[in-house]
């Protein structure tokens, strides 16, 4: 499931955040700090953890705000790791420093992780009134229930997060970006529709795989292309777009798509999915030398992908 990382040092500069540090110099906090996060980036929790203690440790007392966000910064490192009594102590820690939504949040999630299904949800409603319009909050919480088979318990906070009001475009899209995790593509598509149509950029992407879902790919490969007339050429798009292709047989085009997609700037989720995308491709043109190699080259860039590995296996015995 995914955890919360928080970043307050995206809303704060980090001139403020290291404020009224005495003994040890600012660069002292900010490079332990640094450090962690860079751990973290490469899933090197342990260290990151050790590294975040450290800048803990050279903060004083007039630097709370420092010391909540290295702290969160933290707790989220020891949930990767497992270690939910160290998310409890840690984000225990934080909530010792003011109320926090994501401390509660986090602490919440490692009590339901420890059996303690009664604190886990305190913590959690002392999270919701923090934050009251915080669909994502919401949804997270309903995620953590849902992985212990307690989904009913879990769906109270996805009718909070429902009945938001809609006051504009971006409710409309967080409720059908619920919809759609829940599986309800018919209502995710009318709630994307008035956001989609007033070119929403998120609401966009998303209803292109509500009608995929749905096995819409002539609507579906309009809206991508929607999508890129409004924002230009992103490589999410051409996922979409390959997406569609595969659905319609369409292999070759499919090919095309997805190394024009390669070629552009993008977050490294989407070109994961493209270079997936194009194995698939190659594989469906029975082309499977050039899926193979593919694969290879996939599984040097990601090797702890399980889809990945699966075709990549399958493609080694062909």
């Amino acid at each position: 499931m995914r955890i919360r990382f928080y970043k307050l040092a995206a809303v704060l500069s980090m001139c403020v955040l290291l404020a009224g540090c005495r003994d040890k110099g600012p660069s002292e906090v900010e490079l332990a700090r640094n450090e962690g996060i860079s751990y973290m980036e490469q899933a090197d929790y342990q260290n990151a953890i050790t590294a975040f203690e450290n800048a803990y440790n050279l903060c004083d007392e007039k630097m709370p705000e420092t010391k909540t966000d290295i702290s969160l910064y933290e707790a989220a490192c020891q949930f990767k790791t497992a270690d939910f009594e160290g998310v409890k102590n840690t984000c225990s820690r934080i909530l010792e420093l003011g109320e926090n939504a994501d401390a509660y949040y986090m602490r919440g999630a490692a009590f339901l992780k420890l059996g303690e299904p009664e604190l886990a949800k305190a913590d959690f409603d002392a999270a919701s009134l923090l934050t009251p319009e915080d669909y994502g909050l919401f949804l997270d919480i309903y995620k953590q229930y849902e992985e212990q088979s307690q989904s009913a318990v879990g769906d109270e906070y996805l009718q909070k997060a429902l009945n938001i009001p809609n006051e504009d475009m971006e409710d409309y899209y967080q409720k059908g970006s619920i919809y759609f995790y829940l599986g309800d593509y018919a209502k995710a598509q009318e709630m994307l529709s008035k956001p989609a149509e007033a070119k929403h950029k998120e609401a966009m992407m998303l209803m292109g795989e509500v009608y995929l879902a749905l096995d819409d790919s002539v609507h579906a490969r309009n809206v991508y292309q929607q999508y890129i007339a409004e924002y230009g050429e992103e490589a999410a798009a051409y996922n979409g777009i390959v997406l569609c292709e595969l659905a319609d047989e369409n292999y070759d085009a499919a090919v095309s798509a997805a190394e024009t997609g390669l070629a552009l700037e993008g977050s490294e989720s989407a070109k994961r999915d493209l270079l997936y995308n194009e194995i698939v491709a190659y594989e469906r043109k029975h082309d499977f030398e050039t899926a193979k190699a593919i694969a290879a080259q996939f599984m040097e860039l990601y090797p702890d992908d399980a889809k990945g590995k699966k075709e990549y296996d399958f493609l080694s015995t062909r």
